[in-house]
């Protein structure tokens, strides 16, 4: 018998249909997959079995009995804990409290919370999942987005959770982070719990799943085993079409040094960087977590100062105080965080795509109303975001069309001479990474140079002309993505011996 069974669930948001009809199984201990599309239902699926919202039929069955979850506290009785792929922890409270929020040990005759038990509870979650230097007592707020993670997803596990869902639970985790996660989601499973799994990451699919289920429109399309499965047959049943290349060919030529970075260094953060970007080309930049890379790109845009170093952008000095200064100067950047750092996600697409290019569709501080509409929907149209109404509030839009009003954004700004990408696809599927790869493959083709910081191995040797490895802090080699391994790229990332062939490490 089924630990659940999802019959035929559906359910609709003001007479639209967000999940039509999804049905699978999934056996006691094990760790089944759920891919999908960006709106495929993967995240109103997840919200009706946490009891975050009600299905409009169908049924939830747990170990044969039909469960109806009405909320919530209900899905925690019934020992299911969520792990959202945005974090729910309360930055003002330690790490103890967020882990054992609502369960915090008291002492014995008295209502007095037991700080030493909390601590030690806590504490001895974090070891067992392989992140012993976590200090209970420090403040959430006071970590890295990382560690933050990593505490979000200790916290379910405290709770020794009967039926665990992940979402995107790697997004912002290292390699090594990655592999301990994995390690306990295994030892979890033996021990009879239950996971569901959500990843754009294909190869974290191969990796952790014993079964998938597809997702495509609402519906559950494909089932099977891990062992049915290849990347070609799982891409094709989630986006409905083969995909004969995920990226675009590199360019032939390129043209002239549009940035010179020199013996750049800030404290803390990175020491001596120098390298140059030519117009038309596309360098990645790969590095761990805390390697320094996504400081050195904010040093570029103006977003931090350093303490050394010269930057020329066509041959001419410059030293941004600000990123609108940089912006002005023809350098555009998508960060990391496109929640935090990219969208008003209150306003509207068109608010957000419209944001940064002002001057082209105002006149003395009057916006022209009709023209910005028309370069946003040309926008909307061009790069595909869905749905199409420009007044939609961006929290109302998946990861993948989030990214795309971001991208939006920069691209109606006149005058790019360079454009850094940090994490370009993070939590968006493989079809809207397909589009992005494209659209920063054409950037480079109408001679934008352009800058991709990644943590992702295939996306870096895929997408960049030249490859520069980043680790603590330093500038330690400069690859070439259609000769150089990944091993060889990660040895350079972690320090690791480099095979006698591999090149020289940059001076």
């Amino acid at each position: 018998m089924p630990h659940m069974r999802v019959d035929r669930l559906a359910k609709s948001y003001d007479g639209n249909p967000a999940v039509r009809e999804i049905s699978f199984a999934v056996e006691k201990g094990q760790v089944l997959a759920l891919c999908g599309e960006n709106g495929a239902g993967k995240s109103t699926l997840m919200k009706m079995l946490s009891g975050a919202t009600q299905p409009d039929s169908g049924s939830i069955l747990l170990d044969g009995q039909a469960t109806r979850i009405n909320g919530p506290a209900d899905a925690l009785a019934l020992g299911i804990r969520t792990v959202y792929q945005e974090l729910s922890l309360l930055p003002h409270l330690s790490v103890a409290e967020n882990m054992l929020l609502g369960r915090m040990p008291t002492r014995i005759s008295s209502l007095a919370v037991d700080w030493s038990t909390a601590h030690q509870i806590a504490g001895n979650v974090l070891a067992d999942f392989g992140f012993p230097d976590i200090d209970p007592t420090v403040l959430v707020g006071d970590l890295s987005v990382a560690r933050q993670q990593i505490v979000e997803i200790a916290k379910a596990m405290a709770a020794s959770p009967d039926i665990l869902i992940l979402d995107e639970p790697t997004a912002v985790l290292s390699a090594s982070e990655t592999e301990k996660l994995f390690e306990k989601v295994r030892q979890l499973a033996a021990d009879g719990c239950t996971v569901l799994y959500i990843s754009h990451r294909l190869e974290e699919i191969f990796t952790i799943a014993d079964a998938v289920v597809v997702l495509k429109d609402g519906r559950s399309v494909l089932t099977g085993t891990i062992a049915e499965f290849n990347q070609e047959r799982l891409v094709q049943a989630m986006v409905g079409r083969p995909l004969a290349a995920i990226f675009p060919n590199r360019s032939a030529s390129t043209g002239e040094v549009v940035l010179e970075v020199e013996g750049l260094s800030r404290q803390g953060s990175f020491q001596d960087i120098s390298f140059n970007l030519r117009s038309g080309e596309i360098v990645g930049m790969f590095g761990l977590v805390g390697s320094g890379r996504t400081e050195i790109a904010k040093a570029v845009f103006g977003a931090i100062s350093t303490d050394a170093g010269a930057i020329r952008l066509n041959g001419k000095p410059i030293a941004f105080n600000t990123p609108q200064e940089a912006v002005r100067t023809g350098i555009a950047m998508l960060t990391e965080d496109r929640k935090g750092d990219g969208l008003a996600l209150a306003a509207s697409i068109l608010d957000n795509a419209s944001l940064a290019s002002f001057g082209r569709h105002s006149r003395f501080g009057i916006i022209n109303r009709i023209k910005r509409a028309a370069l946003v929907d040309d926008k909307i149209a061009e790069l595909s975001i869905r749905p199409k109404d420009a007044n939609r509030p961006v929290r109302h839009l998946s990861g993948g069309n989030q990214q795309k009003v971001v991208l939006a954004k920069w691209m109606l700004v006149e005058g790019i001479k360079l454009f850094i990408f940090d994490e370009p696809t993070r939590g968006v599927d493989i079809a809207v990474r397909v589009d992005i790869y494209r659209m920063i493959r054409d950037l480079a083709d109408q001679g934008v140079a352009v800058l991709v910081i990644s943590s992702e191995m295939p996306e870096v040797l895929g997408l960049s002309d030249r490859l520069l490895v980043i680790r603590g802090g330093r500038l330690v080699a400069e690859l070439d993505p259609d000769h150089d391994q990944p091993e060889t790229v990660f040895a350079y990332a972690a320090g690791l011996p480099v095979h006698p062939n591999s090149p020289e490490l940059a001076s």
